[in-house]
């Protein structure tokens, strides 16, 4: 094999399959591929994966020197309830945080309404005597005279973890620590998690969730990580293991194993980092990131490329669109919806006789029917092979068999029969269905966030992304979408691009008028040491990015506003600064600003970040006339609902400039994006495909 050097690795393992992508040490892609992911244990699809980019390259392990791991392992542990038993101990008196919660119901007429399942029973809730106020002064002490009765139950409980949420220990976390230091040494195998550690900040039962979430994730995604280690060492591996975080950033797996909650959503957010690098590339201030993989899809709203992001987010809500039907989760994270909707969505008739997809998925075992691999529910998958947007012969790099045959028997059998349709006829129902799913959540996740869709340029991605996309965007209003080069592997691709970074949010209350500038750069000073020995960690040299944010309110308000501070220590100066630009943001958010009104600060955040290259603009190029096309076949098309011939294209034979009118197909190794009839496409000078609505289609 041939000694590379510099090379780099990314693994991304989703619900259905694993993506691998190895590039140089100048980032070119030297090979990418899709596995199927091993439910039983995903160290194995990861493993065939990374060792297939490197035979195909003909690269050693030996030249690896950077590895980046994305998962759902996590985020599935919440979803499907698989985490450890857990134990909740907060201070004595406010055993019921979690019952009460925030004291209102998110649906207010639902007589049937089903509350979120927070994991941790009733009975399962402990306390214990002490109290430290919101400065972090000791009211009471650590009642210490009663941990052996609480260590007592916690062993009738039968619990592997434990999350500590002392009231206001972010202030002052001595409590936490002692109470840490008992549990540990009378029982030396209960893993633990402590709030101040997980989530520093105010709202007591957002912090216990938070730590909760934490705590019954934490022994299975340390186990996980370390057999990962151990087994990537025991063939070669000897750089460092980096694990790509929800807010965007890389860490260390010592940090991710502590804690996990920060790996939750973590493979979608290097689709949002890639989509923003792409977004930068191509000069697009709007976009609106699409990942459509096998089991869920996933869509980001990106505004001057940087996606967006948010503070906090719900797991496994009751009702899934229904904000407070789920349980929250307070981490930095960037923010996107995510829908059951991929190519293993199950498609169904209700007693109603209505189409469902999703969530349900058929996932890699056995997943869709017309792969053989003895699933029989229909899928999103078998939907599409029936309408020939895909080409059995080149799915999958052709390492799986397609048969169209048990797809129609599939779908004629559970959606066909039902509705008195053909096959064929279902297949469309399942795809207008799950198309308008993901357009609705789309349109729902802009109206949320005060913007608009039609505006903004579509970056697809994903096994199903570019498959789904031109049926997307008409639903959704996007007439423009760009196609990036490696499709089928966007996210592990995304995480090449993703700094090693770190951020802490923390409550201090302050008033702004009376804002000690000295003891709030102090407090920045312990936030950042932090921060940055966690970055160093995965980051030993190189410069360091620094982003410091107040979350600020109008006195009496239940809800902040993000500013951003300057990369120093304030200055008496810079109180009237804030002033000015809380104002300028609340007036830009709500229209107006409420004079005369005392402004305070509850949180305080610092991020630390490793420096990246900025991403240059993409070569202009001039146009080179149509396509030719290489073969073709007969698909369904959903604009005119008939019968056409659709041109198809190998994707490694098109080059800048040239042109192609839809209805057609463009095939490469892991997906295949499909021209409606209503749309062209070009391929630009960086090799993505752009796909433009012809003017005049509604």
């Amino acid at each position: 094999m041939t000694d590379f050097s510099g090379l780099r690795v990314a693994v991304d393992i989703g619900g259905t399959f694993t993506d691998t992508v190895l590039v140089n040490d100048d980032g070119t892609v030297l090979a990418t591929t899709k596995t199927p992911t091993t439910p039983e244990n995903p160290t194995n699809g990861a493993l065939e994966g990374v060792e297939h980019v490197l035979q195909v390259s003909d690269a050693d392990w030996s030249g690896i020197s950077g590895f980046i791991h994305g998962t759902t392992l996590a985020t599935n542990a919440l979803i499907e309830r698989q985490g450890a038993k857990v134990a909740a101990i907060t201070t004595e008196g406010f055993r019921d945080i979690l019952e009460i919660g925030y004291e209102r119901r998110y649906s207010q007429y639902d007589i049937n309404l089903q509350k979120p399942d927070l994991i941790v029973p009733r009975e399962l809730c402990f306390t214990i005597g002490g109290r430290m106020d919101v400065h972090g002064h000791q009211r009471a002490d650590l009642d210490e005279a009663a941990l052996p009765a609480l260590v007592s139950a916690l062993q009738r409980s039968g619990a592997g973890a434990v999350a500590i949420c002392l009231m206001h220990s972010y202030a002052n976390p001595s409590h936490e620590l002692r109470l840490r230091d008992s549990l540990q040494k009378a029982l030396p195998e209960l893993s633990i998690s402590l709030s101040h550690e997980v989530s520093p900040e105010a709202r007591e039962f957002d912090r216990l969730c938070t730590t909760i979430a934490n705590a019954y994730i934490q022994p299975l995604m340390a186990r996980y990580l370390s057999e990962f280690q151990e087994r990537f060492s025991a063939v070669g591996l000897t750089c460092p293991i980096l694990m790509m975080t929800a807010g965007g950033g890389m860490t260390t797996v010592e940090t991710a194993a502590a804690l996990p909650i920060r790996l939750v959503e973590s493979g979608p957010a290097g689709g949002a980092i890639l989509a923003a690098h792409i977004a930068q590339r191509a000069q697009a201030g709007s976009v609106l990131s699409f990942d459509m993989g096998g089991t869920t899809a996933k869509l980001c709203l990106i505004d001057n490329y940087q996606p967006q992001s948010a503070r906090k987010f719900e797991i496994a809500r009751a009702e899934r669109f229904i904000k407070g039907s789920g349980m929250p989760v307070r981490i930095p994270v960037l923010e996107m919806i995510e829908i059951g909707a991929g190519g293993g969505s199950i498609a169904s008739v209700d007693r109603l006789g209505r189409v469902q997809v999703g969530p349900l998925s058929a996932g890699s075992e056995p997943g869709p029917a017309a792969f053989d691999k003895g699933g029989t529910e229909p899928t999103v998958t078998d939907a599409d092979v029936l309408q020939g947007l895909i080409e059995p012969a080149s799915f999958a790099e052709g390492r799986l068999t397609i048969k169209p045959d048990l797809a129609s028997i599939a779908v004629g059998q559970a959606v066909g029969g039902p509705l008195s349709l053909s096959a064929v006829e279902a297949a469309a129902g399942i795809s207008e269905i799950v198309d308008e799913n993901m357009a609705g959540a789309g349109r729902m996740h802009a109206v949320e966030s005060g913007k608009d869709l039609g505006a903004r340029t579509m970056i697809a991605f994903g096994g199903n992304g570019p498959l789904h996309a031109t049926r997307v965007a008409r639903r959704a209003g996007v007439r423009r979408i760009l196609i990036p080069r490696d499709p089928g592997v966007g996210s592990a691709v995304g995480f090449l691009f993703a700094p090693v970074s770190f951020e802490i949010v923390r409550s201090r209350y302050a008033r702004l008028d009376s804002l000690d500038v000295s003891d709030i750069s102090r407090f920045f000073d312990t936030m950042t040491e932090e921060a940055e020995a966690v970055v160093r960690a995965g980051a030993p040299v190189g410069e360091l990015n620094y982003t410091r944010t107040a979350f600020m309110r109008y006195h009496g308000q239940g809800h902040e506003i993000e500013i951003t501070l300057p990369d120093r220590s304030l200055e008496a100066g810079d109180i009237e600064t804030l002033r000015l630009a809380f104002e300028a943001e609340y007036s830009r958010q709500f229209s107006r600003s409420v004079p005369g009104m005392e402004i305070e600060i509850l949180n305080w955040s610092v991020q630390v970040a490793s420096r990246t290259s900025e991403a240059d603009a993409i070569a202009k190029t001039t146009a080179q006339g149509s396509a030719k096309p290489d073969r073709s076949h007969d698909i369904l098309c959903e604009v005119s609902g008939e019968r056409r011939k659709a041109s198809i294209y190998d994707r490694g034979n098109l080059g800048p400039g040239q042109y192609i009118e839809g209805p057609a197909l463009i095939v490469e190794p892991q997906t295949t994006t499909y021209v409606s009839a209503d749309f062209t496409a070009a391929i630009d000078g960086d090799g993505n495909i752009i796909l433009e609505r012809l003017e005049g289609q509604s």
